[in-house]
């Protein structure tokens, strides 16, 4: 009775932004799951009606009310183009977490999230353990040389190619950098973010030589967990006030002007939803508004504030094509569309190209290309064709999540097609 009287109380607090929907249907014609599905209960306006009747559904059906509200990408597109400026991802993440409170989170996610993401020092001595193993299971593809298939593990990730991890994680190489300012210069606080220090680190490397070649100071602290958005968009608030508190006490001490990211969700994490949970905790509540005032990502840093020269030297002879994909979070979210699109242009070695629907979701989602992997790369399978199309040998993302599934959908079609972060590219034209 007590857990009933909990979750009437939970849902009275989602009433008033459920309210302003209209039903119009907008959210249908960019949901890139419905666009799969056809179902109303895809989109965002069919989980809305769900949750407007949740307390008796949730009752009656537990499992059909987490299926339905797991079937989203959590992109924002349907938030982005909502004319009634219905909140949908601050309901839908709230709708989780109050599933989980009263069904309980998947065991294996509780492992995942308490256990490993909370404990950073457990992660990483985990992936040390692992990583000399990847040669025998994992078998590189000539074509792309970052990921891998892994036939042993085929009955749990199917034909999925995976990325290969690094010989050295950033913490593993750096431990705890501190590079100076010089002066007049900015001093930031470099969020890597799980992947980041563990699997991409040729990101956070370009991102290191950036901030090296126009002076600006950077601090990486060794031993931060993760931003927490992946326990958070499981339903697991427990887990992402843990991690949350974690890197704060962390953060707080240091002393830095911009805590920049080249992950999009990372720094939306930082920025909108550390200060929103924070406030439920009063001891952290100041420091966590403080540190997400600072947060930017990599692309606005260099555009908006350094006002980097990325007008390109004059080439006769460009190397090859490239293109961009519009990670999500990072044009729906963070608004930030222009910026990468200047670094990318910055390398005369490349001739830019626009694809088609560049800023249509990949499908990944997180988690979601773990649970709904057939949709995940129906969805992913849009985007590797426009890819292709477009002629482009080199695709740039500021995202390292997109950038897994993407290497997976190219590596999957055999398409010999590079795959990397908008700072790599930039790098390459420092000297």
């Amino acid at each position: 009775m007590d857990n009933l009287r909990q979750l009437a109380a939970e849902l009275s607090k989602l009433d008033d932004k459920l309210v302003k929907c209209m039903r119009c249907g907008t959210c249908q014609s960019v949901c890139p799951i419905f666009a799969e599905t056809v179902k109303e209960s895809d989109v965002a306006r069919g989980k809305l009606a769900l949750l407007s009747n949740l307390a008796s559904e949730i009752i009656d059906d537990p499992q059909a009310v987490r299926e339905r509200l797991d079937r989203c990408l959590l992109c924002g597109s349907c938030q982005d183009a909502c004319p009634s400026g219905v909140k949908t991802l601050d309901i839908f993440m709230k709708a989780r977490e109050i599933s989980a409170r009263y069904l309980g989170l998947n065991p294996v996610k509780k492992l995942i999230f308490r256990a490993m993401l909370c404990n950073p020092r457990a992660f990483n001595f985990a992936l040390r353990a692992a990583r000399p193993f990847q040669k025998l299971f994992m078998r590189a593809q000539q074509n792309a040389p970052r990921t891998a298939k892994v036939p042993l593990a085929k009955f749990a990730i199917g034909d999925r190619r995976l990325p290969v991890m690094p010989e050295a994680s950033i913490h593993e190489k750096y431990g705890d950098l501190d590079v100076p300012a010089k002066p007049g210069k900015p001093k930031v606080l470099f969020f890597p973010g799980c992947m980041g220090d563990k699997v991409y680190t040729n990101v956070t490397e370009a991102c290191i030589k950036i901030f090296k070649h126009f002076g600006v100071g950077v601090r990486i602290p060794g031993n931060l967990a993760c931003c927490g958005i992946p326990a958070l968009a499981s339903g697991d608030a427990e887990g992402f006030k843990t991690m949350l508190a974690h890197d704060v006490d962390i953060i707080k001490k240091i002393d830095f002007d911009y805590i920049v990211t080249a992950c999009s969700s990372c720094t939306e994490t930082i920025g909108e939803l550390w200060p929103k949970y924070a406030s439920e905790m009063p001891e952290y509540s100041a420091a966590a508004k403080d540190i997400g005032k600072k947060a930017i990502d990599i692309n606005a840093f260099i555009v908006d504030v350094l006002k980097v020269d990325t007008l390109p030297k004059e080439k006769l002879q460009k190397t090859s094509k490239i293109t961009y994909h519009d990670s999500c979070h990072l044009l729906k979210s963070l608004g930030i569309s222009s910026q990468p699109r200047k670094l990318v242009k910055a390398n005369s070695d490349y001739e830019f190209v626009e694809m088609d629907e560049a800023d249509k979701c990949c499908g990944c989602g997180g988690s979601f290309t773990l649970t709904h992997y057939d949709i995940s790369r129906k969805i992913g399978q849009r985007k590797r064709d426009n890819i292709v199309k477009s002629g482009a040998k080199t695709v740039a993302c500021g995202c390292p999540a997109c950038m897994m599934q993407i290497s997976n959908l190219l590596a999957l079609n055999g398409d010999d097609v590079k795959v990397r972060h908008v700072a790599e590219i930039f790098a390459e034209t420092l000297e």
